[in-house]
């Protein structure tokens, strides 16, 4: 059974995470501080410290997790496809959600820029990307894609260069283009 302090100290921990996944699509990583995550999740600087060895850990864990969160939900969606179209058409179609502008995509540009600088976080973000193109690979396989593993790897850098190019040009995802990756 956990204690009140700690249920409290947990509930503390969450709001900082919250309020610096909040953050860093709004201001831009950089000019997230210690004292602008304190005042959005309302407690004092110092308790940022306490729970996290730095603004820089407390920025790559909360990103993260809501990394690891979006590619929670891949699976399922993948299970669904009956063929392989219908995973390009799935993979397709998550892209058509996001703006470029909205919080996620925003949030993910700030944590690939801040991850060239950042191994650990880079380390993360690669282990949350293998993950997808692995699970991406196995169901490609299941449905008898060729190569499935290396086209993975293309839909999935296709998918990412899809999503950092909707602020600047948006565009309808190439899905007749993408499905001739997965024909036999």
């Amino acid at each position: 059974m956990t204690s009140p302090a700690a249920a409290r100290g947990e509930a503390v921990r969450q709001r900082l995470l919250a309020a610096a996944a909040e953050l860093v699509p709004e201001r831009g990583w950089p000019a997230v501080s210690t004292r602008v995550i304190a005042d959005r999740a309302g407690v004092t600087p110092s308790v940022v410290h306490y729970h996290f060895a730095s603004v820089q850990a407390l920025l790559a864990e909360a990103v993260l997790a809501v990394m690891r969160a979006m590619a929670g939900e891949v699976e399922p969606v993948l299970e669904q496809a009956r063929t392989a179209e219908e995973v390009v058409d799935a993979l397709a179609g998550s892209v058509e959600r996001y703006t470029g502008a909205d919080p996620a995509s925003l949030l993910f540009v700030e944590a690939y820029l801040a991850a060239t600088r950042d191994d650990a976080l880079r380390r993360g973000i690669a282990e949350i990307l293998d993950g997808l193109r692995t699970l991406l690979g196995g169901r490609l396989r299941a449905l008898g894609v060729p190569d499935a593993d290396a086209t993975a790897a293309v839909l999935a850098a296709t998918v990412d260069g899809l999503l950092l190019h909707r602020p600047l040009s948006p565009a309808p995802a190439p899905t007749a283009v993408l499905r001739r990756l997965v024909r036999s």
